[in-house]
């Protein structure tokens, strides 16, 4: 997910967004730890898109805030 898809999308969407890839991570790290995932990067995507989208949630919280 690039940084212009994420900004677009309004504040309810980027949690649910959020929430969503925060399951993924947890099932792709359980799947991983059973038998080796076919695409072990898809592990590390994620949890950049993860970061992504908690920054845009406190950037504009700050926005807010200001």
């Amino acid at each position: 997910m690039k940084n212009s898809e994420i900004k677009a999308l309004s504040l309810e969407e980027l949690k649910e967004k959020l929430n969503t890839e925060q399951t993924t991570m947890q099932n792709l790290r359980f799947a991983h730890a059973i038998s080796p995932l076919e695409n072990p990067m898809k592990i590390r995507e994620t949890k950049k898109a993860i970061a992504r989208l908690n920054t845009e949630i406190r950037r504009r919280e700050i926005e807010a805030n200001s």
